[in-house]
């Protein structure tokens, strides 16, 4: 089974783990809040975001995730974060919000860091939460996959959508629809987790970029420039399951490098054309854009070599800004990849959308991929470019021996998606997938639709491609690797 695994020299993995699906925001925010309240005097919780909204409920009735972060740090709860020092506000971006939470928990004892040690115009954009318990490590767990911990998130199977929302395009209505995912572990890979917040914690390069603007700003918000020295880490870990985990991620190569990969990171996009290559059956795949023709190539040699392969892909209905000047480079891509993977696998391949009971659209944020029922990954990467070499990203992959656990995540969203019974025969039949969509996208108790998106006219295309190409979906590996067009 660790065939499906990258080499260990590459990036480790381990047996003994325990894992555990979170769909959705409303699961996994009532989770964490049970999990960061039993937190105590010398316990430990690490996390990293690309948003975080302090006043973002994680129940109803609260607590807040600034409530739930600076309580513990309060109690003697040691927390240490890294949030991205986003760009500005007035671009669609969080910096505000950003450093309201990482000043709330500095203020109640805790370090949370505005982290700008990123590629020109990149983001870091892992999301996770490591819990370490001094006297129970049995108890020690980590999230890993594509929540924030912000606005919109909270939302269930239902999908009615969070009453916090961020802004988007119309046809989401005030109340957005949010599809989404995590994993919860535990076992020795969160010790595998806990390495790359270290990693990047421990990385001496300074914070604000050497921007003297930055490095006002920074002062201004009373936070901190340098890292103090994390507290003593334990270094073991008991086994808690059967599942093996390979954590994997993406760093981009830039200036000065990150100590840790001085070349960057590709281990995501590695994994994928890796996996992949060993796909005969089914690729499920769940995904915020599905852009890039570099990433639909991968699929394409898939489609082309396993003759019974099957590609299904859930993607948005549309971008989550879709103006004059942000919708055509949001569907060039995905447009472009629709077609490489149509020619390589005809009606072998399918792409559908989402919408709710009263037929407003789901957005798709979730990053999963589940094939041959085998091998699954949740993280905070999508399939595109980007994601596989310019920002930061973590994910998981995950094998059971047994074969139950993708083949069960993955029946529990068709039933979700396709408004059948969990025990329905027809969802673990694999080879059947694509007719089952097919058919069942016809039903009114169906959720999933095909999807179609809009085209870009010619005229358009003449100043979108170069904006998709260097704004919304760049390369950050290194020139050498770009020419021969390799991760």
């Amino acid at each position: 089974m660790s065939d499906w695994f990258l080499p260990r020299v590459e990036r480790p993995w381990s047996s003994g783990n325990l894992v555990i699906p979170q769909l959705h925001g409303v699961a996994y925010f009532a989770r964490l809040a049970e999990v960061v309240r039993g937190a105590g005097q010398g316990d430990q919780v690490f996390f990293t975001d690309w948003r975080g909204d302090a006043d973002q409920l994680l129940a109803a009735e609260g607590p807040s995730i600034g409530e739930l972060i600076c309580d513990a740090a309060r109690r003697g709860v040691q927390v240490r974060g890294l949030l991205w020092r986003s760009h500005s506000d007035r671009m669609s971006f969080s910096a505000q919000e950003n450093q309201k939470l990482g000043a709330e928990i500095n203020d109640a004892g805790g370090e949370v860091l505005l982290d700008q040690r990123v590629r020109l115009g990149g983001s870091h954009h892992q999301k996770m939460v490591v819990v370490r318990h001094r006297d129970r490590p049995d108890a020690d767990l980590a999230f890993v996959g594509g929540i924030d911990l912000c606005h919109s998130r909270r939302d269930d199977s239902a999908h009615a959508g969070d009453p916090q929302t961020q802004p988007m395009d119309i046809r989401y209505g005030r109340r957005p629809p949010w599809h989404d995912a995590m994993l919860e572990i535990h076992g020795p890979a969160v010790l595998d987790v806990l390495a790359t917040f270290i990693q990047r914690w421990n990385d001496p390069t300074p914070l604000d970029h050497r921007n003297p603007y930055r490095m006002l700003l920074q002062r201004a918000a009373r936070m901190p420039r340098h890292a103090t020295p994390l507290p003593e880490i334990v270094t073991s870990a008991a086994p808690a399951g059967p599942h093996l985990v390979q954590v994997l991620r993406t760093y981009p190569r830039k200036r000065p490098p990150f100590p840790f990969a001085t070349q960057g990171e590709r281990t995501i996009a590695r994994a994928y054309e890796r996996a992949f290559r060993r796909a005969t059956r089914l690729v499920y795949v769940e995904d915020q854009y599905l852009w890039s023709d570099i990433v639909a190539r991968t699929l394409a040699e898939a489609l082309r070599r396993a003759p019974r392969l099957q590609v299904i892909a859930v993607v948005p209905r549309f971008p989550d800004q879709d103006g004059r000047i942000s919708g055509p480079p949001n569907r060039l891509g995905q447009l472009a990849a629709m077609g490489l993977l149509t020619e390589a696998g005809g009606n072998r391949f399918a792409v559908y959308d989402l919408e709710n009971e009263v037929g407003t659209p789901v957005y798709v944020h979730a990053k999963v991929c589940i094939i041959d029922d085998a091998w699954m990954t949740c993280g905070s990467d999508n399939f595109n470019r980007r994601s596989w070499t310019h920002d930061s990203e973590l994910t998981c992959a995950v094998i059971d021996p047994d074969g139950l656990l993708p083949r069960r995540l993955r029946t529990v969203l068709w039933s979700e998606h396709l408004g059948l019974p969990l025990d329905d025969k027809q969802l673990a039949d694999i080879d059947g997938a694509g007719e089952l969509w097919r058919e069942r996208t016809k039903s009114t108790a169906s959720r999933a639709r095909p999807h179609r998106p809009a085209r870009v006219s010619r005229a358009a295309r003449i100043w979108a491609t170069p904006m998709y190409r260097l704004a919304y979906d760049p390369d950050g590996r290194p020139r050498r690797q770009q020419r021969r067009d390799v991760f």
